[in-house]
């Protein structure tokens, strides 16, 4: 080859490398450095004494608790991923000197044959956009992840709330039990003063008041318990808030069973196996791109000692695939591909089946809560009023008051207790479909 020609390959081929080099071709580097928005987010300071609602307990939480910073983490970690996949391969500067220090005309270093030379590998099959691509969407499903693990987090903050306010009503509940009971408890009192009435009564209403007050007393640790279990959701090791704020007592108009099935596509447990699938496929593309081998080139320059001149040299290499052709990874891709479908449907009958289960817990305490609201608690709690009247008057005995009266309070804590299931079964339902019930039976009403 005539020397002008290979000054001219060698120069064109540097000129590649360095083009490729160059800051203008180079990737822009994500800010990986910086947090996000959410683990950077300041939470609000909780004033002393505030009351808060299930959208601040949920703000909260989303922006301070430790397994949804986790899971940014490691969705940031898997977009870093992808910028790597997307790097070209390093040059290769190589300095090789030959025939010095041997035996005869080689003793020293006049023979001396110096090489500089610089390679680089060429992805051949577009390796490397299909191995970006892979990672891209290996860093989609971390995003799914994300998604789901917000939802589950969201269940818990709900969940935990529902039992916080639930608490409040037993402790009202408790509260009025125990003010009912001083009062059955001086109305017996005065009829036992006035010898209308044995003391035995005054001891067992006395019984009855302390009974009430245990109860009370019960109440307002179950209460403080429930507050501090929601505070520590967000990382607060005691709670600020005085209160909760919410309608416990709000009961939802339910859809059907299918109305709700229709809408399981929606949970992101669901949504992430179609991302899966691309990925797999993905997976099977880039494997076998590897059955075909890279393509090594590099030029460079050698000097010799003896006469000090000077040649240009280059060179080309590529593996040849006869035993090693990928075989085995692009087998066990397409079986991982497989596998994911089977995953997807058994994802999704998993998910049909919980919501099933859920909604017929959904149904019944939906059922119970609407039937103690209006016909069992007002029954009980006439009946309270017309046997409280009628002890005053004499028609009836102290065993009939206590027996209304107890009543009376369990039929308002079974209430309470089925407002407080219907609730969280809804929370449970919402996170199966991975929406709201009132977008279900908003998109119902307009259809109609």
């Amino acid at each position: 080859m005539h020397i002008s020609n290979a000054v001219f390959l060698v120069g064109a081929f540097l000129a590649l490398i360095a083009g490729f080099c160059h800051p203008a071709y180079a990737e822009q580097q994500p800010n990986i450095k910086g947090e996000d928005a959410l683990s950077a987010g300041k939470v609000p300071e909780i004033k002393q004494g505030s009351v808060i609602t299930l959208r601040q307990a949920l703000a909260y939480t989303l922006l301070s608790n430790p397994e949804l910073k986790a899971f940014s983490l490691e969705k940031r970690s898997r977009d870093a991923l992808a910028l790597q996949a997307g790097l070209l391969p390093n040059p290769e500067f190589t300095a090789e000197s030959e025939n010095f220090s041997g035996s005869g005309p080689y003793n020293g270093y006049d023979q001396t044959e110096t090489t500089l030379q610089l390679s680089q590998v060429i992805e051949l099959a577009g390796k490397r956009l299909k191995r970006k691509r892979v990672a891209s969407l290996e860093s989609s499903l971390a995003e799914w992840d994300y998604e789901a693990k917000k939802l589950d987090v969201s269940l818990i903050v709900t969940k935990m709330f529902v039992d916080a306010l639930a608490s409040q009503q037993r402790l009202i509940l408790m509260k009025e039990s125990t003010h009912l009971a001083e009062q059955v408890f001086n109305t017996v009192a005065q009829r036992v003063e006035a010898g209308k009435v044995s003391p035995v009564e005054e001891i067992k209403a006395g019984v009855i008041l302390s009974t009430a007050q245990i109860e009370l007393n019960r109440a307002k640790r179950e209460r403080t318990a429930a507050m501090k279990k929601l505070a520590v959701l967000w990382g607060s090791n005691s709670p600020k808030f005085e209160s909760v704020s919410g309608r416990l007592e709000k009961l939802l108009s339910l859809p059907s069973e299918e109305e709700l099935m229709n809408h399981i596509s929606s949970n992101p447990d669901i949504v992430r196996f179609q991302a899966e699938k691309e990925h797999r496929n993905a997976k099977v593309e880039l494997e076998k791109s590897r059955r075909i081998p890279n393509l090594t080139v590099g030029g460079g320059i050698r000097r010799f000692s003896e006469t000090d001149d000077k040649a240009f040299v280059m060179g080309a290499s590529i593996p040849i695939p006869i035993f090693n052709r990928n075989q085995g990874k692009v087998a066990a891709a397409e079986y991982k591909l497989l596998k994911v479908r089977e995953d997807s449907r058994t994802a999704r009958l998993k998910a049909e089946s919980d919501l099933a289960e859920s909604y017929a817990l959904l149904s019944a305490s939906y059922a119970e809560a609407s039937t103690l609201k209006d016909k069992v608690l007002p029954s009980a709690r006439k009946a309270f009023e017309a046997t409280q009247e009628g002890y005053i008057q004499g028609k009836f005995g102290f065993l009939n008051v206590l027996d209304s009266q107890r009543t009376l309070f369990e039929v308002r804590g079974q209430y309470i207790n089925a407002l407080a299931s219907n609730h969280k079964a809804v929370a449970e339902v919402e996170r199966l479909i991975g929406g709201s019930i009132i977008s279900v039976n908003s998109e119902d009403k307009e259809v109609e």
